[in-house]
């Protein structure tokens, strides 16, 4: 599908979505969870080596703008990308600042 092709309501979620992404952390965050990972908050901000408080700020926008979900296992709670078309952006802005 073409984007001149979308209705203008998938537009608005589309440029909130790209907007909700559109920082260093919150990219790193989707790198951590492509090909299908989940991963609890702890594990997060132990990977971005930032505050839980920041970290869980962070998670809360991807999931209010429909980047992430997440899901209560016990104590846990794991986030995950809500569709795994979204590790695609990971790889593109990989390839674009590549050069």
């Amino acid at each position: 599908m073409k984007i001149k092709e979308l209705e203008p309501e998938k537009l608005e979620k589309a440029a909130n979505m790209l907007k909700a992404i559109a920082h260093p952390m919150r990219i790193a965050i989707l790198g951590y969870l492509e090909d299908g990972k989940k991963l609890t908050v702890t594990e997060i901000h132990e990977l971005l080596k930032i505050e839980q408080s920041t970290t869980s700020h962070h998670l809360g926008i991807l999931k209010d703008k429909g980047v992430l979900s997440s899901k209560r296992e016990g104590k846990n709670t794991y986030y995950f990308l809500k569709h795994c078309s979204l590790s695609n952006i990971v790889d593109c802005i990989s390839n674009c600042t590549n050069g």
